[in-house]
């Protein structure tokens, strides 16, 4: 599963989000995404692909930044 569907399986199933909706530029903000729902987000992609996430990362402000900082954990760990 690529970071991008992760993303909106996620936010479809836990927020209703309509899968248009997330596309790289749109807020996480404006999705439904407040500091609880980003920790779950980031927990679900822990789980997913068995990595663990370092306490002091940056939390993302749109769809794009969560992608890219997902895609590059995941290379990071292959």
């Amino acid at each position: 599963m690529e970071s991008l569907e992760l993303i909106r399986e996620f936010l479809k199933d836990r927020l209703g989000v309509a899968l248009e909706r997330v596309v790289a530029d749109a807020q996480l903000a404006s999705l439904g995404v407040d500091s609880l729902m980003m920790l779950e987000l980031m927990f679900e992609f822990e789980d997913r692909f068995g990595i663990s996430l370092s306490k002091d990362l940056k939390s993302p402000k749109t769809v794009g930044e969560m992608v890219a900082l997902m895609d590059q954990l995941r290379s990071e760990q292959n």
